[in-house]
């Protein structure tokens, strides 16, 4: 898939623990595992603002497009 997720890379940065940020945006585990695996059909953009606020950074940060 060439889009992909760097949530784990923004998780360790910010030395962050998935159950934390799960908390803090109002999302279950298992969904937020979802979206880390990149297994996600599609994000919401309330979703990803409130992951770019939790963790202070952009949505670039969190997504990348890799061409195949």
């Amino acid at each position: 898939m060439p889009i992909v997720v760097n949530l784990d890379v923004m998780l360790a940065k910010r030395k962050m623990k998935s159950k934390e940020l799960a908390e803090i945006i109002g999302i279950t585990t298992a969904n937020l595992s979802i979206l880390k695996s990149g297994k996600a059909k599609a994000i919401r953009f309330s979703t990803l603002e409130a992951i770019c606020k939790a963790l202070d950074c952009q949505p670039a940060d969190i997504l990348e497009y890799i061409e195949d």
